[in-house]
């Protein structure tokens, strides 16, 4: 279920459904989205603050059902991550979401949420930068903001050696609906109704802050499931402050992928700036990608028409 783009003048929500956002870098952020020619309409709820959460799971679940319900907005931006979504996902009305498919646009965090509401809808996905976060704290904001044309454009994306610092972990090609997100919240998925599904399926993971023991950790946890053996590929995202804590010996974050990913029968690139980096590549989420190492490419098809 391919959501419809973006026009000029259209009216976008913000939801804040994990942790509380920066009000003043949403505002900042929000100010660069009307400079798109969108107009923008809150949560309720978005500056509410419940212990590490943005307001309590019934106040969360509302502004999002509220926006989903509202025919103007036609996309719903996340503000920032942090912890929480997961809480709210057996409380959402997925029929709600089915019957107004639109544009849904998060990560880290979100992945919970893309993910539940892929399964359970087939609605697409993107995997970008969020509102406060990201859009409101980067340090090349306009650059940041033109990767939200292709929620105005229908446009195939081609993720390659000339536009990213690709490595080939094992060789192969492979073409499959692309799922995934942040590696720590995929792995608190597994084992409850909202487990991610990799069969036949092209599995991005990313991460940040997370020690190579723990990478190594989330990886096994994977491979004990059968979610690497069943995918189609994998692509690797920005692991960005990755490194071993302490004096203690460790393995680096390239061996830990190296020794999980390099025998694999499918293909598997690593590189992709997808994640917690300034800048980074939206990707849609529930459309079909090719992934080719032969050609050092991800090719993914339009996420909205």
């Amino acid at each position: 279920m391919i959501p419809e783009r973006l026009k000029q003048g259209d009216c976008i929500g913000i939801a804040a459904l994990a942790s509380p956002p920066c009000m003043a870098a949403l505002a900042s952020g929000i100010e660069l989205l009307e400079s798109l020619g969108l107009h923008v309409k809150l949560g309720k709820h978005i500056s509410e603050i419940e212990g590490y959460l943005a307001g309590t799971d019934a106040e969360r679940l509302a502004d999002f059902h509220e926006l989903m319900a509202d025919h103007e907005v036609k996309a719903i931006f996340f503000a920032c991550g942090g912890y929480g979504s997961g809480r709210i996902a057996p409380l959402i009305d997925y029929q709600l979401i089915a019957s107004n498919p639109k544009i849904l646009w998060g990560y880290s965090d979100m992945t919970y949420l893309l993910t539940s509401i892929r399964q359970s809808t087939g609605l697409v996905g993107f995997h970008g930068p969020m509102i406060a976060s990201d859009l409101g704290k980067s340090r090349n904001p306009l650059d940041m903001l033109s990767k939200f044309n292709q929620l105005f454009t229908p446009k195939r994306l081609v993720l390659d050696k000339r536009n990213q610092p690709l490595e080939v972990l094992s060789q192969g090609e492979a073409t499959g609906e692309l799922v995934g997100g942040n590696l720590s919240i995929l792995v608190s998925t597994l084992g409850t109704p909202f487990e991610i599904m990799t069969d036949r399926r092209i599995l991005f993971i990313e991460d940040v802050n997370e020690a190579p023991y723990k990478v190594d950790s989330m990886l096994q946890q994977l491979t004990y499931a059968g979610k690497l053996a069943e995918a189609a590929g994998v692509v690797i995202g920005d692991f960005s402050k990755a490194e071993p804590t302490g004096s203690r010996p460790s393995f680096t974050l390239e061996e830990v992928l190296n020794e999980y990913l390099t025998n694999l029968s499918i293909p598997v690139i690593k590189g992709f700036r997808i994640g917690h980096c300034d800048p980074q590549e939206p990707v849609p989420f529930g459309v079909r990608a090719t992934l080719s190492t032969s050609s050092g490419a991800l090719i993914i098809e339009p996420g909205v028409c």
